[in-house]
């Protein structure tokens, strides 16, 4: 089902700057239970990102009935995606005057290979191309997400599930569909985003349980090799949670202290 500024459609206008420019953004929700997760994180999100990129603020209210209304319909669980573009505007890059903001939910059932992802860990590749810095829109989870399809069609050619992406400097930003942590003692560490990358809300979430549980927590640059050292990686996204990496190149682990502990203190909550 696709509901188009309440309006279930799935006809938008080919002026609209999403298409144009991939001028808009999107969050993307698990729902557990009839009810989405970690909405209010979401929605905080949303307001940040619309303010970043100066896009005229929608009626939260509605998208917020909406989305709930849409959660209702998955007892177990499901997804739900808001996309929020600027809506349409004359030819060229400039968006004076664009005030129609669009947004569109639309719902889908939630991958059930994650599951097994989760019990099993996944193996990683390490990604050729690189992502380039971006400070302007480093964090954003925006339109443009060209260079994700160019990243997923280096994990597909080679036979990986996800892999390691780099940023132009050669420092560790994420993997191609999620964010990254590793754990070295009983520090634990994850990219710092300034320049490249995108700030998950399962990223957030965990660093707060981290701290929370008395694990040291470290915002770094840092190189492939610091990521072969470490006693235990894992990979984070809104959808599948926390999932253990078993292998990267040469290296494999085997550990999972900091997942199991953080992953019972995130269902208890």
């Amino acid at each position: 089902m696709v509901w188009i500024n309440g309006v279930e459609t799935d006809k938008m206008s080919v002026a609209d700057r999403a298409f144009q420019y991939g001028d808009g953004c999107f969050t993307t929700i698990l729902v557990e239970q009839g009810a989405p997760r970690l909405w209010s994180q979401h929605l905080t999100r949303l307001k940040l990102s619309l303010q970043k990129l100066n896009i005229a603020a929608p009626e939260w209210s509605h998208i917020t009935e909406t989305v709930m209304s849409l959660a209702q319909g998955y007892p177990h669980k499901g997804v739900i995606k808001v996309f929020v573009s600027r809506g349409a505007g004359g030819r060229g890059y400039s968006p004076a005057g664009c005030q129609n903001t669009q947004v569109v939910v639309s719902d889908f059932p939630w991958p059930a290979h994650y599951a097994q992802w989760q019990q099993e860990g996944i193996e990683l590749g390490v990604c050729r191309q690189r992502l380039g810095l971006s400070p302007m829109l480093a964090g954003l989870k925006h339109a443009n997400r060209l260079e994700q399809v160019l990243l997923k069609q280096e994990i597909d050619a080679n036979g990986w599930l996800d892999a390691v992406v780099l940023d132009a400097n050669g420092d560790v930003a994420e993997t191609c569909a999620s964010n990254i942590f590793w754990r070295k003692g009983n520090t634990l560490y994850t990219p710092e985003l300034s320049l490249a990358g995108v700030h998950g809300l399962m990223r957030a979430h965990v660093c707060e349980l981290a701290a929370a549980l008395g694990f040291c927590l470290e915002y770094v640059k840092s190189t492939l090799d610091d990521l072969l050292c470490a006693d235990e990686v894992f990979i984070t996204n809104a959808l599948m949670a926390l999932v253990p990496v078993t292998k990267i190149q040469h290296k494999t682990y085997q550990e999972r202290r900091a997942l199991e502990a953080i992953t019972k203190r995130l269902y208890s909550c």
